[in-house]
């Protein structure tokens, strides 16, 4: 993943759990995400931007 805020990201399809390890070593869950969302997230031309857009604030989260 090209990205200075985010260092990979993971989608488990069956949950629609999407999980974002970002560079500062901190690691997040998002519930209930749907895949376009996710498919979205791999497309974008900001990695950061996107979430911050279209994830952060919509989907309840969790830190692991």
């Amino acid at each position: 993943m090209n990205s200075s805020n985010v260092a990979a990201v993971g989608y488990e399809e069956d949950s629609q759990t999407l999980q974002v390890e970002f560079n500062s070593g901190g690691s997040y869950q998002y519930f209930d995400v749907p895949q376009p969302i996710f498919d979205g997230l791999l497309n974008a031309a900001s990695v950061g931007g996107y979430l911050n857009d279209n994830v952060k604030g919509s989907y309840r989260y969790s830190r692991v």
